[in-house]
């Protein structure tokens, strides 16, 4: 008697590609990256689907354990889960087929091109703006490639004399790159991807778009990043 072939202990990858297969709970995880927690409310406008269809996928992804949920009073707010699963969203939007839908409206393609010019990447920068601060840095040998990516002593001195802190003790990899959807290029993620991003925020150097996760680089942060980096005016201003 033949007995079935059982599948082997490991991983169900299996599970976690099927939440994503959907688009709605794929849209959502690709809006959160933006590091924030949003509300059911808010994903289901974004995604133009009911309030009840959004709290079915978002208990799905939550029991899936690619978000996370926070609770205030009556409200319910969701985040993804850690930057391990950002990582995945955001490589599985470079492996991704690009829409070639043009936008229907001018304000339409602005969002569309600030996107690309300048966003966060769940708590690191990304975009044009994102590969070229990495791209600054790397130069200027405060980051190292050679021999897989880390800082270097150059660079650990930078970032104590701008006052960037970054947490130690953690399982988080100081530096990371991570391939940029838009750009197809790297930018830097990690410990210290994260503390840039947040001293920028703090500093003023960028700040948020309305409510999504693109960004602008603030005349503070133009100066900054030149004096700091030398990178020009005419690559931080969105064209």
């Amino acid at each position: 008697m033949r007995v079935p072939h059982s599948h082997a202990a490991g991983p169900d990858l299996a599970s976690v590609a099927k939440l994503l297969a959907d688009g709605t709970r794929a849209g959502f995880c690709l809006a959160l990256l933006d590091g924030r927690a949003w509300t059911a409310t808010e994903l289901a406008r974004h995604a133009g689907v009911a309030a009840s269809t959004a709290t079915e996928h978002l208990n799905a992804l939550v029991g899936g354990n690619l978000l996370i949920e926070e609770r205030q009073g009556r409200h319910r707010y969701v985040r993804l889960a850690d930057p391990h699963v950002a990582e995945l969203v955001e490589n599985l939007a470079v492996l991704a087929p690009q829409r070639r839908t043009p936008p229907r409206t001018l304000s339409a393609a602005g969002r569309r091109q600030a996107l690309a010019h300048a966003r966060t990447c769940y708590d690191h920068l990304a975009g044009t703006v994102g590969v070229a601060l990495t791209d600054a840095l790397a130069e200027r040998g405060l980051l190292d490639w050679d021999n897989g990516l880390r800082l270097t002593g150059e660079g650990d001195a930078w970032l104590d004399a701008l006052g960037i802190a970054v947490p130690a003790g953690t399982r988080r990899p100081s530096v990371r790159s991570c391939l940029d959807w838009t750009e197809r290029r790297p930018h830097l993620a990690g410990a210290v991807g994260a503390a840039l991003c947040r001293h920028a925020f703090t500093a003023g150097w960028i700040t948020r778009i309305g409510t999504t996760r693109a960004v602008t680089v603030t005349p503070a942060g133009r100066r900054a990043l030149y004096d700091h980096l030398g990178l020009p005016d005419e690559l931080l201003s969105p064209k």
